[in-house]
């Protein structure tokens, strides 16, 4: 049998974990099969793309039709059998394209985010009948799917973790970060990803604030999604006085580079679904601590590859004292993060497991 042909999609504009995951499964697939990758146009995750044949479709929030018709034709043109498409928003737009084509593909869901509610109406029954595969990136997501998706429209539900691999670091750029940021002997906390609301920034900043008197700084990495989140995040530094031990990155796809920095890496989202970023700082070997709920609940083993804490400021500090005083706890985490990863989210494995569970859709 030959092999299918493959579109990968996401119109989002960020550029967080699930856009990262879009390009990974793109370059893995391509490898495989014939792969196409469709990203909307001056978007965060165009400008990350560095590939010359991606095509453009920009998305209409108020009349999908517009996009989906376009896409419809880049399906036949390109004789596309499966669409993989990654952010619940672009449902709508993939639906429709695919009942508008002529080669009716089959259309996959990799589901980044969690479900909260019943889909039982009549809209949604509508779009999951229509849908013939959702990829769960955590158990957790699989079983809301199964709770909540009425089983007569549910699509096939397959749980396939994340991965990521190890990587060569430039030690020139690490010697270059540490001039820029003025890094000597300070130990550094490290928090990656989208600067808005819900990511947990501010509690990081707080948790400066408590242990001011210890020779410690942090760097919070990553684009703002909201500016006026970021001016008010910038307002409590200086409220604070903490000018010379906060410092905003802005966006970097140097990440390796970056964690070489760290002494510890956060995760502060309330509920993060998955956590791509705490077995990135893993296979860096950077100690982890991440929010008890959520994905990192299926990563860490609490005080053995990292630590999990209950969210608040209080416990997010007592964690990074820890880690901060006990050289015996930080090499621990450190060792048994970095076998984790290796173990059990190791990047070509799972994409490779990812990509047998499409195929045979």
């Amino acid at each position: 049998m030959k092999n299918k042909n493959i579109l990968e999609l996401c119109l989002a504009h960020g550029l967080g974990g699930l856009e990262i995951f879009v390009t990974s499964c793109y370059k893995d697939f391509s490898s495989k099969t014939n792969c196409k990758i469709v990203v909307a146009p001056n978007q965060k995750l165009d400008d990350y793309l560095d590939e010359k044949n991606k095509h453009h479709i920009k998305r209409n929030k108020f009349f999908p039709i517009l996009p989906a018709i376009k896409l419809a034709k880049y399906i036949d043109c390109n004789e596309i059998d499966i669409v993989h498409f990654h952010w619940t928003k672009d449902m709508i737009t993939v639906v429709l394209a695919k009942l508008l084509s002529r080669r009716k593909p089959k259309l996959i869901q990799s589901r980044h985010m969690g479900m909260t509610r019943f889909k039982d109406d009549i809209y949604h029954r509508w779009l999951y009948k229509n849908i013939d595969m959702i990829h769960a990136v955590t158990n957790k997501v699989k079983e809301q799917l199964e709770k909540f998706i009425p089983e007569d429209v549910r699509p096939q539900l397959e749980m396939v973790y994340l991965g990521t691999e190890e990587v060569k670091i430039d030690e020139n750029i690490v010697k270059s970060l540490k001039n820029k940021y003025e890094i000597q002997d300070e130990f550094i906390v490290g928090i990656v990803g989208r600067i808005e609301e819900g990511k947990g920034q501010d509690k990081v900043i707080e948790t400066i604030k408590e242990l001011d008197t210890l020779n410690i700084k942090a760097l919070i990495v990553g684009s703002a999604m909201d500016e006026k989140y970021l001016d008010e995040l910038k307002q409590k530094v200086k409220d604070l006085g903490l000018d010379e031990k906060v410092i905003f990155t802005g966006f970097t796809k140097n990440v390796n580079e970056y964690m070489q920095l760290f002494n510890v890496n956060i995760l502060a989202t309330k509920n993060e679904t998955f956590g791509l970023v705490v077995i990135e700082a893993m296979i860096n070997k950077v100690p982890v601590i991440a929010t008890n709920s959520g994905g990192p609940l299926e990563i860490i083993e609490d005080g053995v590859d990292g630590l999990l804490f209950d969210g608040s400021v209080k416990n997010l500090s007592e964690n990074i004292t820890s880690i901060y005083k006990n050289i015996e706890l930080k090499e621990n985490l450190i060792q048994h993060g970095y076998e984790t990863v290796k173990n059990k989210f190791n990047k070509n494995t799972q994409l490779e497991k990812l990509y047998d569970v499409i195929k045979k859709v």
